[in-house]
């Protein structure tokens, strides 16, 4: 009867997310389409707030349906300086696409609406892709290197395309999240591409460099978030059962230095160098994060 009452209680919050998403879909559908019609900047960039303001509700019903679930510990610290006026870009190691929910629940209203990287495949995933698209979501198309080595005119044109998705962000204070690993980590990859951390799987700049050359100027910040589940990578159907999900967040502000705005990614192999240094050294320090965090967890 428990296992049954947890099932029971799993659909009824997954049927939560699913209205209150097709809630607010509806309206930033519409909001979207009046948006791209009418070529008036005033008007589009009004348009943009009202539709941030919505997805920050959306993502506040979400929270609170989670909250109730069950018992979900969150702990975040470093979240004092955090300002709602500013843009960041926010660098954070990738566990599950739970992570996405906590984020989401940590940052909302303390800093603008988080927009992250998304494949473009993502963009017909049902309602959630087209209010992603009516969120100014970026979404990245990236090719791969025989793709390239039989169409080399085609190098570059992923990253011009992001660029000028994440151009649209000038106007608005924005938070852009990505997560450097490009993907979630398992023990399996870790292992296949020979990752030297303990934690993590090596960090990929492209995204990073992409936003950096986009909108470096504009950054307030970098917010190296690091998150660690003691008990291992949480998962969603787990926490809409009423799981005990303990999750610790921590959030560090870091300046960014102007030789990463002065350089060429794309054309400037040195440069490119430097950079897999610097997110190397700070993988390194976020490695040793963890560990200290699980040590604290056990100890407790």
């Amino acid at each position: 009867m428990t296992a049954l009452f947890r099932h029971l209680r799993g659909i009824l919050v997954f049927l939560g997310f699913t209205v209150n998403t097709i809630f607010w879909f509806v309206p930033i559908l519409l909001l979207a389409v009046v948006k791209l019609v009418v070529p008036i900047t005033s008007f589009r960039r009004s348009i943009t707030r009202i539709l941030m303001a919505m997805g920050e509700h959306w993502i506040s019903v979400n929270s609170s349906i989670l909250q109730t679930a069950g018992s979900i510990d969150w702990q975040s610290r470093g979240l004092g300086n955090l300002k709602k006026d500013n843009w960041y870009l926010v660098m954070v190691n990738h566990q599950t696409w739970v992570d996405i929910l906590v984020l989401q629940q940590v940052f909302n209203r303390r800093i603008p609406f988080l927009k992250f990287f998304i494949k473009q495949q993502l963009f017909w995933f049902p309602l959630l892709g087209i209010a992603w698209w009516a969120l100014d979501m970026p979404f990245m198309k990236r090719f791969s290197k025989s793709y390239l080595a039989k169409n080399p005119h085609m190098k570059g044109k992923d990253f011009e395309t992001t660029r000028r998705a994440c151009e649209k962000f000038r106007h608005t204070p924005t938070s852009v999240i990505n997560f450097v690993e490009g993907t979630r980590f398992s023990a399996e990859k870790r292992e296949k591409r020979k990752s030297p951390y303990r934690y993590l799987l090596p960090p990929r700049s492209g995204g990073f460099a992409i936003a950096i050359s986009s909108m470096g100027d504009f950054f307030s910040a970098i917010l190296d978030v690091t998150m660690v589940y003691p008990e291992g990578a949480a998962r969603f159907w787990d926490m809409c059962c009423g799981g005990h999900v303990p999750v610790i967040i921590d959030v560090r502000e870091r300046p960014i230095d102007d030789w990463l705005l002065a350089g060429d990614y794309e054309e400037d192999r040195e440069f490119r160098r430097r950079v897999h240094r610097w997110l190397g050294e700070i993988w390194q320090e976020k490695d040793e994060l963890i560990q200290q965090v699980l040590d604290e967890s056990r100890i407790r």
